[in-house]
């Protein structure tokens, strides 16, 4: 279900705190003498005019700038990719810049600034995105800024620069200016006069020669050009009343119309072609009650413009008197003879706080002040279509809290740390500024990491407090007082940067995108629409007592309910102390049941309630026509299970390679990142408490019973089996979505490489849902906005960014059937993370059980708590068919074909298991999955292989032995033989693989040792002395005799000396031993003939000489030995040895020949 948003705004602070803007800084000499001129400082930006537009370079893209005295910084921005070198800082010596002193404006090759100071103008031509790139197609994540080259511009060219000449008559500098480029290039500046009028400098385009000139408009009949530095003066009657408090330009039909709102509350508009005043007219025509205003001079005005195709060129006039502020909307209307007037649109009135800048769109009126509190203030309104003149809303961020919380449990220092470096409160500055002072700037801080920055912190607030401590011996207790006073004096330095920081200083409306800037000293914080519940829960009391509707439901009466129900909430979080809001957060922490934990803070309610405000919300629950139909309004709102998976299919199947490139980049800048995930987390935040609110309501309706239900049983009992536990539900949800939305990143360790999600290069997210975004949500979520809407490549910032929000609070959503968010976490190595993650959904999430605990497992696999990953993985066994996570896992194993998906899953995890080198557990689950595969015999023999193998590695040879015995393949079973063999032999482990009793084996087992025997070198392996012991212990003597046998006659060939005669001679006496243990009648042997020895089994067919395979097996004679022809060759081998021993080169002659 899409969220339904509401007119309300709220702020997002989507500073980057990991990045510190490296300013490329460039001085410009000024005249020589210094004017002293005070201007408060100022803020603007300039939004490219293809930002809108998807297949664009400049899509999302803009310039941000602000002034101090004699200094502009110009910082270029964009939510798409991350622009490298995209921050200047231009120092103008012995000159302040004017207010409304930058201007900037694009054309086809380049971007042009033009700056006012008050002795001089300037103007920077920078190389055109577009033009930067050669290519449309930008794939890159990074991309060079426009400003990556503006040290190597000659800014002091005279033709880029020129001083403002000294008119006669003239006293000061210029109060006030603005810019413009015209359409032949030219650079116009207009000047307010210090005594009335508007001076015009124009630079010459910047390709072509040209000299400045000089206008001066007034009010006189009579007009003069000025041309070069040598101006003539037109004295006319002018005073103080006429000078120019704010300027405004707008070319229209191949004219130039400057419009100036003067001390005197006129506005003037001159047409820069004719030099001539075509229009003035009174503001405080339009003022009700304008008594006495006439006198006082009006220091405060100021004026907007804004043009669009549908209604033309409108004016706002802002018109500051004591007491009230007043914003006049004013239409120019063309007359006949070239003549204009204003048409009076709308009259929209303020309150007294300090307007710090507003400005104009083409149907709204945006507005930034200052309270006397020094409170930001935002607020905006349609000029045509408002209710009586009610402003809508804009839900500032608070500045962090003075007090820190900190529970008896709790260390000082992590809570100091956790609260300093949560995403939401401090960036990057206001903490190294604060570190800057707190060692006392001993040293500059470099531009370090967020990790780093958290080190640093701890040593310098630690070190403070070990040179502090003059005692040797103190108690716990005063040690935790000591670090509670030293974290909190840091904790306050910063607080106070992160105040300066976020003074505001101007205000930007993207006329393309729609996209709401706030612009602060030290960052700028986006405005994103509110939805509706969320507008609900955090509207301002004046406001919310007068609503009479909520888009969250089409019934007027249940609206009307809805609204109630949230006046009742509103006194709820009013009258929850710190205390208990501490309390009832710890014990979702613990995982203790939020319905317990409502009660506990009802009772204290209840025995704290000196003000009657149960009483309170007694009365207005009574007034409340259904209160279960508008509760189940609020938790369908508040609820984000959906039945579709988030970003199902690929990313816009048939658009143009350029549609595909520009929606992977779409959004996924940094500061988009911190924008989208800072967004989550302020929601997440909102509904926690809206559910908290909620829940000890409904146990307080339950308290009152049929006091106020007028349905009595029924109601209650739905409300006790139904909403309630629905709402303990949705906080345990959001209070995950807030938890894991602040939760930092660990740096990665080596992946075990487990997951089916694909490892992305990041750019250093803070949080765990930065790094999901970035890496895997950004694409599913434009995937599923780009299949909703293929045809639209406008980018509208609000409808774009509610969007993005709401789908990434669905994917991260634990009800929801998507597994991405674990998936991710396990991918980029955030172990401990995760494990905290499936802790705090284990006991109320009934989705993806078994893939919480597959991925817990793989947790403890990370960690080397192998027997509490095996237990997990077992768990996780019972949901494979069942979860579409645990399906996509086992369905990736294509080699191995196992008969079910559960022994598919076991095989996944087994392979898991012995890459991670745990042969003990591989053994434990195989055991468990044979018992799953009671019908499978080919999955039977692979896993009896595996128990086999994992068996004989750890060296348990009779488990090895057994589980070789079990397995149902003969083929199988006959490799698990051969492999016993012959690591036991390698070992040396040959007592054991002497004893066991190969049952229906003793022929392969035999085999096997003659084969090894007979294919490998005689004196380096001892296989004949196995096969000997084998027949020995199973007292198979005519055998035994007939191995040594072939083993004395292998060493007479193949070993020609001493030592081969020396093992010949034992040979045949060991064979002689065995022929005597037997009855003569049955002492003898067989002796195959000469070279079929060598014939191993298994050997390939032989052939004949032409090639062909022999038709019929080769016929060969056999012979018989008893025990008195050994008894020969026993007798002339000991002679041939005695001979060796005399003569010992006549051992490598002594053969052996075959007995006759």
């Amino acid at each position: 279900m899409a969220a339904v948003l509401e007119r309300s705004f709220i702020e997002i602070c989507g500073f980057e705190r990991e990045t510190l803007h490296r300013f490329r800084e460039v001085t410009l000499s000024g005249p020589g003498v210094f004017v002293s001129s005070k201007f408060p400082d100022s803020a603007g930006a300039f939004h490219y005019e293809e930002s809108g537009k998807l297949l664009s370079v400049t899509s999302n893209r803009f310039i941000h700038w602000s002034t101090s005295g004699d200094t502009v910084q110009l910082v270029e921005q964009s939510l798409d990719t991350n622009l490298l070198n995209n921050a200047a800082k231009l120092r103008f010596t012995h000159c302040t810049v004017l207010p409304g002193g930058v201007h900037i404006q694009e054309t086809l090759n380049n971007v042009l600034i033009l700056i006012s100071t008050n002795q001089s103008v300037h103007r920077l031509v920078l190389p055109h995105p577009t033009r930067m790139y050669r290519s449309e197609l930008v794939t890159e994540l990074h991309m060079q800024s426009i400003f990556t080259d503006v040290g190597k511009l000659s800014l002091q060219d005279p033709s880029h620069s020129a001083i403002i000449p000294n008119l006669v008559g003239h006293a000061g500098s210029p109060s006030t200016s603005t810019a413009w480029l015209s359409h032949q290039g030219e650079a116009h500046y207009a000047l307010a006069s210090p005594d009335g009028g508007i001076m015009v400098v124009t630079l010459p385009p910047h390709d072509t020669q040209g000299s400045v000139s000089v206008l001066e408009l007034k009010r006189s009949s009579m007009m003069q050009r000025l041309s070069g530095w040598m101006p003539t003066a037109i004295r006319g009657e002018h005073g103080p009343a006429d000078l120019a408090l704010s300027l405004a330009v707008r070319e229209l039909e191949e004219d130039s119309f400057i419009f100036a709102l003067c001390q005197d509350h006129k506005l003037r508009m001159w047409s820069f072609r004719e030099q001539a005043c075509l229009l003035e007219a009174d503001m405080l025509d339009y003022m009700p009650a304008c008594k006495g205003v006439k006198r006082l001079s009006g220091q405060g005005h100021r004026l907007r413009l804004a043009y669009s195709s549908i209604t033309g060129l409108c004016l706002c006039v802002y018109l500051a008197v004591p007491t009230r502020g007043q914003f006049t909307v004013l239409q120019l209307v063309p007359t006949d003879n070239n003549r204009y007037s204003l048409e009076h649109i709308s009259s929209l009135f303020t309150t007294q706080d300090t307007l710090v800048d507003f400005a104009l769109t083409s149907t709204d009126v945006w507005g930034l002040w200052v309270d006397d509190s020094n409170t930001t203030v935002v607020k905006y309104i349609s000029f045509e279509h408002n209710t009586a003149g009610q402003w809508n809303q804009v839900f500032v961020q608070p500045p962090p809290e003075e007090e820190v919380h900190i529970g008896v449990d709790q260390d000082p220092r992590e809570t100091y740390l956790e609260v300093l470096f949560s995403p939401l409160r401090f960036t990057s500055s206001a903490i190294v500024k604060a570190l800057q002072i707190y060692r006392r700037g001993s040293e500059k801080i470099a531009d370090v990491s967020w990790e780093s920055l958290r080190k640093e912190v701890t040593v310098a607030v630690e070190s403070e407090l070990q040179s502090s401590v003059t005692e040797f011996e103190f108690s716990q207790e005063e040690y935790r007082q000591l670090q509670v006073e030293f974290w909190s004096k840091f904790h306050a330095c910063c607080l106070q940067y992160q105040e300066a920081l976020s003074t505001p200083m101007g205000l930007t409306v993207s006329p393309h995108t729609s996209m709401v800037c706030l612009l602060k000293k030290g960052f700028v914080s986006f405005l994103l629409p509110c939805f509706a519940v969320d507008h609900l829960y955090l509207c301002y009391d004046e406001y919310l007592f007068s609503e009479e509707e909520t888009p969250i439901t089409d019934d007027v009466e249940g609206g009307r309910d809805v609204l109630q129900l949230v006046q009742c909430l509103r006194l709820v979080s009013d009258a929850v102390s710190g205390e208990m809001a501490y309390e009832m957060e710890k014990a979702l922490e613990h995982l203790e049941s939020p319905e317990r934990a409502a009660e506990l803070v009802l009772e204290n309610m209840l025995s704290n309630d000196s003000d009657n405000v149960i009483e309170d919300i007694q009365n207005k629950l009574q007034d409340i026509r259904n209160p279960m139909a508008a509760m189940m309004v609020l938790l369908r709102e508040l609820d984000l299970e959906t039945d579709s998976e988030v970003g199902e299919g690929p990313i816009t199947p048939g658009q143009s390679l350029n549609m595909r490139i520009s929606l992977s980049q779409l959004y996924g800048s940094s500061s988009a990142v911190s924008v989208v995930c800072q967004a989550v987390c302020h929601m997440s935040m909102t509904r926690a408490l809206f559910c908290r609110d909620l829940l000890i309501l409904q146990k307080l309706y339950l308290r009152f019973g049929d006091n106020v239900f007028l349905g009595g049983g029924a109601q209650l009992l739905q409300l006790q089996q139904d909403l309630i536990p629905r709402c303990s539900h949705l906080l345990s949800s959001y209070h995950l979505l807030k938890h894991i939305s602040q939760t930092s990143t660990q740096n990665k360790l080596v992946s075990l490489n487990l997951s089916l999600c694909p490892v992305c290069a990041v750019l250093s997210p803070q949080t765990v849902v930065e790094l999901f975004y970035q890496t895997l949500a950004r694409k599913l979520i434009i995937s599923q906005i780009y299949c909703q809407q293929h045809s639209s490549s406008l980018l509208l910032w609000p409808h774009m960014v509610s969007n993005v929000v709401q789908l990434l609070a669905q994917l991260l959503w634990p009800s929801n059937p998507g597994f991405q968010f674990p998936e991710c976490l396990m991918a980029n190595c955030q172990y401990t993370q995760l494990q905290e993650y499936v802790r705090l959904i284990g006991p109320w999430c009934q989705v993806n059980i078994g893939s919480c605990r597959f991925m817990l497992g793989q947790c403890y696999l990370a960690n080397g708590e192998g027997q509490k990953a095996l237990q997990c993985f077992q768990e996780a066994a019972t949901e494979v068919e069942k979860e579409e996570f645990l399906m996509r896992l086992t369905g990736t194993e294509d080699e191995e074909a196992a008969s079910t998906p559960r022994l598919q899953y076991f095989n996944k995890v087994l392979r898991l298991l012995e890459d991670v080198g745990l042969p003990e557990l591989v053994i434990q689950l195989a055991s468990l999955a044979i018992t799953e595969a009671t019908d499978d015999f080919s999955s039977q023999a692979a896993l009896w292989t595996r128990i086999f193998k994992h068996h004989l590695d750890l060296g348990h040879n009779s488990e090895a032995y057994e589980a070789l015995t079990q397995n149902p393949d003969s083929s199988m079973k006959l490799d698990c033989l051969r492999q016993l063999v012959v690591v036991l032999c390698e070992r040396s482990q040959l007592q054991d693989l002497v004893q066991f009793p190969y049952v229906n084996l003793h022929d392969e087992v035999v085999s096997i040792i003659e084969s090894r025997a007979r294919g490998l070198d005689l004196l380096a392996h001892n296989y004949y002395e196995l096969l000997y012991a084998f027949h020995i212990n199973r007292h198979n003597y005519r055998k035994a005799g007939t191995v040594m046998f072939e083993f004395g006659m292998r060493l007479g060939r193949e070993v020609r000396t001493r030592l081969g005669l020396q093992k010949q001679v034992n040979c045949y006496l060991a064979a002689l031993n065995c022929l005597r243990f037997i009855r003569p009648e049955y002492a003898w042997i067989v002796q195959p003939a000469s070279g079929a020895m060598y014939e191993r089994p298994g050997a390939s067919p032989k052939r004949n000489s032409d090639g062909e395979f022999s038709s019929e097996p080769v016929k060969r004679q056999v012979d018989i030995l008893e025990l008195g022809d050994l008894e020969k060759e026993y007798i002339l081998s000991r002679s041939r040895l005695t001979l060796a021993q005399h003569h010992p080169p006549s051992a490598s002659i002594a053969g052996t020949s075959p007995p006759s």
